[in-house]
């Protein structure tokens, strides 16, 4: 298995969309390709973000820009996290445990850098350092609700570190002229994350950026990530405009 898939690599819009949480294939080299968890799960937001890749390929289409997705699950290990973050391996996520990961060492964690984390982030920072004044759009989705917890109401939420927020909150103002839309700011998470693909490959270099989350139920069919690729481009193209960045 190679570690990530690059579309459009030759596109030439600023844009660069990132889709860490691509895909949840298991390498056979880890524990034969199965985590142990069942298929179920294997379906779920604990092992990649639902609809994401869909919806950032087409969108990806629309700007004319390239892609880059990781082609492993977040379960084995989460290229959205710092060298140093110790849910960079998750044991347990949303109340499920991960029978391959429990006893996990240092040595597989790093077999695991080695073969999948290092070579798709050496990947993502090759597209960068190639575009000029790139735009660094991370995609992700969220789930509905987590287990125990309340019904989360945003349909789109945009996250930013509270380091270099421009263009955030550049497109968090054309998408709350978007009546029928329940806009989140940073939520359901916070935006600001050490070491996190962000961090990497556009905070600490400077670059504009923004990380972009959509709720699942939005786009877990073909139909609904078409729909939210077609309307986030015009919006995009329209808030980097109306920056002036």
């Amino acid at each position: 298995m190679t570690a990530f898939s690059i579309y459009g690599a030759d596109r030439p819009a600023r844009w660069l969309i990132t889709c860490d949480h691509a895909s949840n294939a298991v390498p056979e080299g880890i524990n034969g390709g199965d985590l142990g968890i069942g298929a179920d799960n294997m379906q779920r937001h604990i092992a990649y973000d639902v609809g994401i890749k869909g919806t950032s390929l087409r969108l990806a289409e629309l700007l004319d820009a390239p892609v880059i997705c990781s082609n492993f699950s977040r379960l084995v290990i989460d290229p959205n996290r710092g060298m140093d973050d110790p849910t960079q391996v998750m044991r347990l996520y949303d109340g499920t445990i991960i029978p391959a990961n429990r006893y996990v060492d240092d040595a597989e964690i790093q077999r695991r850098v080695d073969t999948l984390y290092r070579p798709y982030h050496e990947a993502l920072e090759g597209l960068a350092a190639a575009r000029e004044a790139v735009i660094v759009v991370a995609m992700h989705s969220f789930s509905p609700k987590l287990n125990g917890r309340a019904p989360r109401p945003w349909e789109i939420a945009v996250l930013y570190s509270r380091t270099y927020q421009d263009f955030s909150h550049a497109l968090l103002s054309r998408l709350r002229r978007e009546a029928d839309l329940t806009v989140g700011e940073n939520e359901p998470y916070d935006g600001h994350l050490p070491g996190d693909s962000i961090d990497q490959h556009a905070l600490q270099q400077g670059r504009l950026n923004t990380l972009i989350e959509l709720r699942n139920d939005e786009i877990d069919s073909e139909a609904g990530q078409q729909r939210w690729a077609e309307r986030l481009a015009p919006i995009l193209t329209e808030a980097l405009e109306e920056s002036g960045l």
